[in-house]
């Protein structure tokens, strides 16, 4: 399994040679070195699934990192099931971006540019879903930040994509701290870094509590909840989701690899990875069930009233996430790293859907400015109605087998699992509205949007479809390797994980509760199809009525709960006051600017009055060294007597 080193290594060949070479030398064929690279990481990925299915896995360091005394890192690699998954997740949709890419971006004078970003992106990812230890994990983990901070901001000359790159920077700091945190505590528990060491120790201190202000806290939660402020921030959870919407500044391309395939699925990884250390605290799992559903929920809500195409997608994807979290927090890890395996498809394919239809629209976001589009794009639309029909959850495509899953699962384990399936199912049914609600407005019914955008209507070129119809393919089929045994099937993608995350500790439940959870699954994604579609096809005149009827309720949703401008209030305005009158005026101002230009002035000054001495006048010097012998003498005579 040598080989298994292209895979990070191709991706980071492509960016060094876009980065050095681009500008200068290949410009418009920028995309070639990148793509080429990603297609090889690809393949060498598909190697090692096969690898892997024969019972092959590796944990091998690559060379030592660092050593100090008893801290020793390595640069190493663990190829196992978990591994396997995410690799062909990573690459296969990163491959498909890059080649949409090229339709996409062909104009932009930052072509070279971008696809150095890409391919540093994919880089990053690789080695963080890659890595043997978790000094490896966070510098990917800060990379692929770094590398979405570059690319949400691309257009840098325009000010709301540079806030939004800064907005994603900062917010992820918060949870990054706490990740840091989780990881230094770590090697102070375990005295190593490397995953497996960990995870054979953890046991060891089940029961180990540490005293914070007077509190006695199990150490094993105070290591899950750390680690887990990470997977809040990267994963856009609540309180920590606000930055994820404002991504959409970057180009569509970025929008779909950071929320289908890297970034936003690292923390839903990382809670996987390290799963032994989670599943023995039942008060962090709690927390992760949580959380997960209330964001589902949450983001869900705030979706059915935005406009922004990309934007109803993007909460789509809080929402999603929100998902995965709920399984692993009620122990069900397959499960939610089965509905992160088929979302990338489903999610990629819906992004980069929306990039067809702004395409089209001469990059017009606004969906009520569209209508109609179907017999214009009839290869987004099909492609974009099968994505959203999977991402709602109908039988037989991708998202019904692993979003079912996941409820089932919940319902199963009792307890906090009961409350958090019912707010995956009302999540549910929030999806399929919302996701129709755009296909609705989008391609059904009048165009709305001027005559010099229905004169530039026209479908996507091939080198943008091919990639919608083979992501297609993933939206439909990709869930047929996790069919339950219910409906005949083997569950082989939790069989195939289970070295590495266990299977779910479930109470018992008869047939007839997994059909019942299936068939509510089922009927709510029915019944929010069928209410979009007498929304906005049969009597579009109802949600304008409800607007103003609930208007506070709208409002609430439309400004999505008032969440930034709270923030604005308690973290940004207290920021910038401390920044104004602490850091600028009194320690810059007056400590570092009065050190900085006092002592010089003061030298100036003492020079000025020393200056004066030198006046010319010779009777005036000699009466000076008259004065000064005269306290030598002085002095002299009064210590010796």
């Amino acid at each position: 399994m040598q080989y298994y080193l292209l895979i990070p290594f191709l991706p980071l060949l492509g960016f060094i040679v876009n980065i050095v070479l681009g500008k200068r030398f290949i410009r418009s064929q920028a995309h070639w070195p990148s793509t080429v690279a990603v297609f090889g990481s690809m393949v060498v990925s598909v190697l090692v699934l096969m690898d892997v299915l024969s019972g092959k896995t590796l944990n091998q360091d690559l060379y030592t990192w660092i050593i100090s005394d008893k801290f020793q890192v390595s640069v190493g690699f663990l190829i196992d099931q978990l591994t396997a998954v995410m690799l062909i997740v990573v690459t296969s949709v990163s491959f498909l971006v890059h080649v949409y890419s090229i339709g996409y971006m062909h104009d932009d004078p930052g072509y070279y540019r971008f696809y150095a970003y890409l391919s540093l992106f994919t880089f990053s990812m690789l080695m963080l879903v890659m890595a043997n230890n978790f000094l490896q994990l966070y510098f990917g983990w800060e990379a692929v930040g770094l590398c979405s901070y570059l690319l949400i901001g691309f257009w840098y000359e325009k000010k709301s994509a540079s806030d939004a790159g800064k907005k994603a920077f900062i917010v992820n700091r918060f949870g990054d701290f706490g990740f840091g945190l989780g990881v230094i505590l770590v090697f102070l528990t375990f005295g190593t870094l490397h995953y497996l060491p960990v995870f054979d120790k953890v046991p060891s201190v089940a029961t180990q509590t540490v005293n914070i202000l007077g509190l006695e806290v199990n150490l094993v939660t105070l290591i899950a909840l750390l680690l887990f402020c990470g997977a809040v921030g990267k994963s856009a959870q609540i309180p920590l989701h606000v930055w994820l919407p404002d991504a959409m500044e970057g180009p569509t391309p970025v929008s779909a690899l950071i929320h289908a395939a890297t970034m936003v699925t690292a923390g839903v990884f990382m809670v996987a990875r390290a799963n032994p250390i989670f599943s023995l605290s039942p008060v962090a799992m709690d927390v992760v069930a949580v959380v997960g559903g209330i964001t589902a929920l949450f983001a869900a809500t705030i979706a059915l009233v935005q406009n922004d195409i990309k934007r109803v997608i993007a909460y789509s994807t809080i929402s999603q996430l929100g998902y995965m979290f709920l399984a692993c927090g009620v122990g069900a890890y397959g499960a939610g790293i089965f509905h992160l395996y088929t979302h990338a498809y489903f999610k990629a394919l819906l992004f980069l859907c929306a990039g067809s239809v702004m395409h089209a629209m001469a990059g017009e976001l606004d969906m009520q400015k569209m209508g109609g589009l179907k017999k214009y794009m009839p290869i987004t639309y099909w492609t974009m109605l099968i994505a959203s029909l999977s991402i709602s959850g109908i039988p037989g495509l991708a998202g019904f087998f692993s979003k079912d899953e996941i409820l089932f699962r919940a319902y199963a384990a009792g307890g906090v699992g009961k409350f958090v399936w019912i707010l995956g199912t009302a999540a549910a049914l929030l999806t399929a509205f919302y996701s129709f609600r755009l296909i609705f407005v989008t391609f059904h019914g009048e165009f709305r949007g001027t005559e010099e955008q229905r004169h530039h209507l026209h479908e996507s070129p091939k080198v943008m479809t091919i990639p919608l119809l083979i992501l297609c393919v993933g939206a439909v089929a990709a869930g047929w390797v996790g069919i339950p045994p219910l409906l005949g099937g083997g569950e082989h993608f939790a069989r195939f994980l289970e070295p590495v995350v266990g299977l779910p500790h479930a109470k018992e439940v008869t047939h007839a509760e997994e059909w019942m959870t299936m068939g509510i699954s089922v009927a709510v994604a029915l019944a929010g199809i069928i209410g979009a579609a007498v929304f906005y096809l049969k009597n579009p005149e109802i949600p304008r009525q409800l607007a103003r009827r609930f208007s506070f309720a709208y409002r609430v949703l439309w400004n999505k709960y008032y969440v930034d401008e709270l923030y604005d209030l308690i973290v940004v305005r207290p920021a910038l006051g401390i920044a104004n009158n602490v850091i600028v005026k009194f320690t810059d101002g007056a400590i570092i600017e009065g050190i900085v230009n006092g002592v010089p002035a003061f030298v100036g000054w003492l020079g000025a009055q020393i200056r004066k001495v030198q006046n010319g006048v010779v009777q005036h010097y000699a009466s000076i060294m008259a004065v000064g012998l005269f306290v030598l003498l002085a002095v002299a005579m009064l210590f010796v007597f």
